[in-house]
């Protein structure tokens, strides 16, 4: 037998038709996603960072605070002012008070941010019955606190 000695293969170099494959390829996907991304200014938000101050807003004044307590057994109290106890469940006390500290706010144009600081252990009506007396009184900046029965 004869012995077939293999063939140098001949360097042919730089190829670039599959440069140019792998190219066309990263470029029609850089296409088709440029056409799903939103610009942020189309979903109308914004990102958190500097805001420009209104002129109404004086920049030195803080946020006015308060603070809504709710107990175990369901008493309510503002600013530790008892409010109502657990049987009263239509908060007449807290709205009025909530609507009064709503129209200074909006008088003067100051926030006010209530902090509703609720027991873990208090039933979700009685936060419910809460919530929506805060927004008859169109309280808006509302943040949530839950606290354990024995931090008091």
């Amino acid at each position: 037998m004869k012995r077939v000695e293999a063939e140098e293969t001949p360097n042919l170099g730089f190829q670039i038709a599959p440069m140019l494959d792998v190219v066309f390829v990263i470029l029609l996907y850089f296409m088709v996603l440029a056409g799903t991304i939103k610009i942020e200014y189309e979903i109308k938000t914004t990102l958190p960072g500097s805001v420009e101050s209104s002129a109404n807003a004086d920049a030195s004044e803080p946020p006015q605070e308060v603070t809504i307590g709710i107990s175990e057994v369901g008493e309510v109290s503002l600013d530790e002012e008892p409010l109502a106890g657990p049987e009263d469940k239509k908060l007449v006390e807290l709205y009025v008070r909530m609507r009064q500290l709503a129209d200074l706010s909006n008088q003067s144009g100051q926030k006010i941010i209530v902090t509703v600081a609720a027991e873990e252990t208090v039933k979700y009506d009685r936060i419910m019955n809460v919530l929506d007396v805060l927004a008859k009184a169109k309280v808006m900046n509302v943040t949530f606190s839950a606290t354990g029965g024995d931090d008091f």
